[in-house]
């Protein structure tokens, strides 16, 4: 089985009037503005899966500040999975530090919703090294949700997204949340290469990473510097699309053996998925 594991959707309205919201939310401004942005509803998605050979995708909507309008976009996503039931996983977009977001996960869950994320950092004001101190962490351990959450490196040249949120507050939160299966996107923002570590292999072993933009950021050889980690039961296919189209991945992924390759295109997330209860 073929999963994408980092997926965004968005209501058509928004993709219509996505500017009326920009004033009140300037992280979702900021990625709005860039060149390469670009928005994809869940029957643009569905189209995207098939013509890729993909058999599932996971996919959210943007994690806004306002908790309106993370409700509004969850809706988005639990009337998708209903209408796309054998393509597509949902998870929540959630502000995770909001005195709601019990009863927000409950709704959401029950509507069938099988993860949070993407949880953005900087970009929802979160304190992501004491969310555990939030109801988050109750709830994902109550539903068996797993955790998507934006990270980027902090070297090299800037781009919309790219965010000063310290690698030893991410630490922070997973070591506050060992219990819960956290997926960092992006490669993690280099911290899987942090795995030599004896106490962070120890620490983070809940832990995977996705390989969202990774075209963006990493030469291919990235991939032998996985396996010589020994992560490669960890990593996770995820394209960002509609950021970046599924096939743009096939060179880079031609550095992997057909077994590592089935591990990352699907293997790795149905074990995942299947542990969680998504599946």
């Amino acid at each position: 089985m073929r999963i994408d594991t980092h997926i965004h959707i968005t209501p058509p309205d928004i993709i219509r009037d996505y500017k009326k919201i920009e004033d009140k939310e300037p992280y979702f401004k900021m990625l709005c503005e860039a060149p390469h942005n670009k928005f994809a509803t869940a029957d643009d998605v569905v189209n995207h899966l098939k013509y890729s050979n993909f058999d599932k995708g996971i996919v959210f909507g943007f994690s806004f500040q306002d908790m309106g309008l993370c409700r509004y976009v969850n809706d988005y996503t639990m009337d998708s999975i209903k209408r796309y039931p054998n393509e597509l996983i949902g998870f929540m977009a959630i502000p995770a530090n909001h005195k709601e977001i019990t009863k927000e996960i409950d709704r959401c869950y029950k509507g069938g919703l099988k993860g949070v994320g993407e949880l953005f950092p900087e970009g929802q004001q979160l304190d992501i090294a004491n969310l555990h101190k939030t109801d988050l962490k109750a709830c994902c351990l109550e539903y068996n949700l797993p955790l998507l959450i934006h990270t980027n490196e902090l070297v090299g040249h800037y781009y919309a997204g790219k965010t000063s949120v310290p690698l030893e507050h991410i630490e922070a939160f997973i070591n506050n949340h060992k219990e819960i299966p956290i997926i960092l996107a992006h490669f993690g923002g280099g911290l899987l290469f942090y795995e030599l570590m004896n106490e962070i292999k120890s620490n983070f072993s809940n832990v995977y990473y996705d390989t969202a933009a990774s075209l963006f950021l990493y030469n291919k050889k990235i991939y032998n510097v996985i396996r010589e980690i020994g992560v490669m039961d960890k990593i996770l296919f995820g394209s960002d699309y509609p950021l970046l189209p599924i096939e743009r991945y096939e060179a880079s992924l031609n550095e992997l053996s057909e077994e590592e390759k089935s591990k990352i295109m699907g293997d790795n997330a149905l074990k995942l998925l299947k542990k969680c209860r998504a599946l």
